[in-house]
């Protein structure tokens, strides 16, 4: 109790320690500077109150309702009780996400978006894909004021005060410039900056106390790599930099454009457009194996939402990519080694999978990734998209019920970030195919990718 109640402290001073230096930081998104400096500070309070209230209620309830219990018994007890609380501790998360709202909505999209955490998770912060919400148009105003002076009319001809969308950083506007040309404003909430240092802060303080009170349990490193995506994704420059730089690379592809469309997870909409799914999985999944394999430039966003279909005269459809402001830029020589890794996956050379692997930093781990990216163990007999036999999932059950949550934060922490990267993309892949696309497709196209360089 010592360490909770000095947990607290350190918690609520940090939060005053930080309004104090900023003491114009914004109380709500879709509030305006009307807010004053105390309601600020008390909402800065409060919000790390609540994130560490729902940390500490999930560590505690793997500790307790997991003690006593062995990942290597017989009986399926282990397993069915992780699950009960991965589904309360996401449920938490979401809660927290769904009431503190900006950053914490994008943290938890992020967190849906990782192959790498439980599909309990996944599967119930998933919803937060949709639920933004749209910042006032006195605000949205204000913004466009500061950044293009008192007389918008110079610029436009008409904004429509709507917005057509609304995310978790930012909105879009349709709007007219002074010669006609129609154009779109995405426009980012006001105040942002210094919310998501704030934000950040308490994220960093909070997995650094869970570890303190429990060792096993480390998340430093899923606050790192968030911290270094949400920074990318604010910086509106270089998100148009990284769009006409995507646009430059897939220049050669009459069937990928970078900004009638629908989102590409709709897939009874596009069976109804007699548009054949498996062929835009397709699409899609060579659009990103270029992006990793070739250029080495990857979108580090690529959710549904992010990823839209239109109807094409000449192809019957073409992809639109969006939201350019998080992208990957890959080391050539983590590049080269990932594609080495690949060809070795498809080819199942164990040998040089587990090399790699160490390369990368893995250690012992390094024998798991041909489970993470093509279903298969490393001693795996079966054709690539077969999966696994009974013997094997049998053997592999009993060896993952040793692992321990050490384990898994070990291997996490052990990734370098642009795994990180390009495993997000993995997602995309694997959510599409769940809802019915081509099965094989992804592992396909990347061995196409290798073998025929």
């Amino acid at each position: 109790m010592r360490r909770l109640g000095l947990v607290i402290v350190i918690t609520g001073a940090a939060a005053l320690s930080y309004h104090h230096q900023h003491p114009n930081t914004l109380n709500h998104l879709h509030h305006i500077t009307t807010s004053t400096t105390s309601n600020s500070l008390l909402n800065g309070v409060v919000r790390s109150s609540r994130s560490l209230y729902t940390i500490i209620a999930n560590v505690v309830d793997y500790k307790y309702s997991l003690h006593g219990c062995s990942s290597l018994s017989e009986d399926d007890q282990y397993t069915r009780i992780l699950s009960e609380v991965h589904l309360r501790s996401a449920k938490r998360i979401l809660k927290l996400c769904q009431i503190n709202q900006g950053f914490y909505i994008k943290a938890g999209q992020f967190v849906a978006s990782m192959r790498q955490v439980p599909k309990e998770y996944s599967s119930t912060l998933v919803s937060l894909q949709d639920q933004a919400v749209p910042c006032s148009f006195e605000a949205i105003k204000q913004v466009l004021i500061n950044n293009f002076g008192s007389d918008l009319k110079e610029i436009f001809f008409s904004i429509d005060e709507q917005p057509i969308a609304a995310a978790s950083l930012a909105q879009v506007h349709r709007a007219l410039l002074k010669d006609q040309e129609e154009v779109v404003l995405k426009v980012q909430y006001p105040g942002l900056k210094d919310r998501m240092r704030m934000d950040i802060a308490t994220m960093s303080l909070l997995s650094k106390c869970v570890t303190w009170f429990f060792p096993e349990y480390r998340f430093q490193w899923l606050v790192s790599e968030f911290a270094e995506v949400i920074a990318l994704e604010l910086d509106f420059i270089q998100e148009a930099k990284n769009s006409v730089r995507a646009a430059i690379n897939s220049k050669n592809s009459s069937r990928i454009k970078v900004p009638k469309v629908f989102q590409i997870d709709d897939l009874d909409y596009i069976q109804k457009s007699g548009i054949d799914p498996r062929k835009v999985a397709k699409v899609l999944v060579e659009a990103f194996a270029e992006m990793i394999f070739v250029h080495g430039f990857v979108h580090g966003d690529p959710h549904p939402g992010n990823i839209l279909v239109s109807l094409d005269e000449k192809h019957g459809f073409c992809l639109v990519l969006l939201d350019h402001g998080i992208y990957k830029n890959l080391d050539e020589e983590f590049r080269v080694k990932y594609c080495q890794l690949w060809k070795a996956l498809v080819f199942l050379d164990s040998h040089k999978i587990q090399q790699l692997g160490k390369h990368f930093g893995m250690g012992k781990y390094s024998k798991y990734l041909p489970l993470i990216f093509t279903g298969r163990t490393i001693d795996s007999k079966a054709a690539l998209g077969d999966g696994m036999s009974v013997e094997e999932r049998t053997n592999l059950k009993q060896e993952v019920k040793s692992l321990t949550f050490g384990d898994v934060s070990e291997f996490m922490e052990s990734l370098p970030s642009e795994f990180l990267t390009v495993l997000r993309t993995e997602v995309t892949a694997v959510v599409l195919m769940a809802k019915g696309y081509e099965k094989v497709a992804r592992n396909m196209v990347k061995a196409k990718f290798l073998t025929n360089k």
